[in-house]
């Protein structure tokens, strides 16, 4: 592994962030620990951490949405659930 001081990261960080994206080890000192520069994936859309984490499919979190907000619907509707419109802290110590 690479390590490197903070300062010296800084003057080079695209040449050290392009070593690291291309799977090169990368460390930079942060008092006595070593953190590592290392590439992540970035995923822009709510379905994709359900599908990820999770596990469904497409079509089962279509499914789900679409149970829940009728649930939430009828709920409502009902008048068992409603929108906070105040200190929800101060409705959970109550």
């Amino acid at each position: 592994m690479t390590t490197l001081s903070p300062t010296k990261a800084r003057a080079n960080l695209t040449h050290w962030l392009k070593k690291a994206s291309a799977g090169e080890d990368i460390g930079i000192l942060c008092g006595d620990k070593v953190i590592a520069l290392r590439p992540v994936q970035v995923f822009s859309e709510d379905s994709d951490y359900a599908k990820r984490e999770y596990g469904v499919t497409e079509a089962e979190l279509k499914a789900f949405v679409k149970r829940a907000s009728a649930e939430l619907k009828h709920e409502r509707r009902a008048g068992r659930l409603t929108r906070c419109k105040g200190d929800i802290r101060a409705a959970i110590r109550d």
